[in-house]
């Protein structure tokens, strides 16, 4: 109670112009310190909004990137269903596929 009673006395106590006559009004007070509250202490206020637009903006490039790969895939699969000899060096190379008469080796390179 006494600091309000402060804050009620610093805002008498301020200059008689046309501005501060303005803040004294009890209306214009109270919605002052309401815009005040939503900016700085409410719960979407401007820091979290930031926050939030740039992790949605990250999500929306994750998902263009994400578009992409599956259409990539896509045309991948596509491509493995239509033709034999690409199935053939796709299970080559992924899955170390071997036909029964051939040895395979597998190098490794060490940094």
């Amino acid at each position: 109670m006494k600091g309000l009673k402060k804050v009620i006395s610093f805002i008498r106590a301020l200059p008689s112009n046309k501005f501060f006559r303005t803040l004294k009004n009890k209306y214009v007070l109270t919605l002052l310190i309401f815009f005040l509250w939503l900016l700085l202490f409410d719960q979407n206020n401007l820091v979290e909004r930031r926050k939030l637009n740039r992790e949605y903006e990250q999500l929306l490039q994750e998902k263009e990137y994400y578009l992409k790969k599956i259409e990539e895939d896509r045309k991948r699969i596509q491509e493995l269903k239509t033709d034999d000899e690409n199935l053939e060096k796709f299970a080559r190379e992924q899955y170390l596929m071997k036909k029964d008469n051939e040895d395979l080796f597998i190098i490794v390179e060490e940094d």
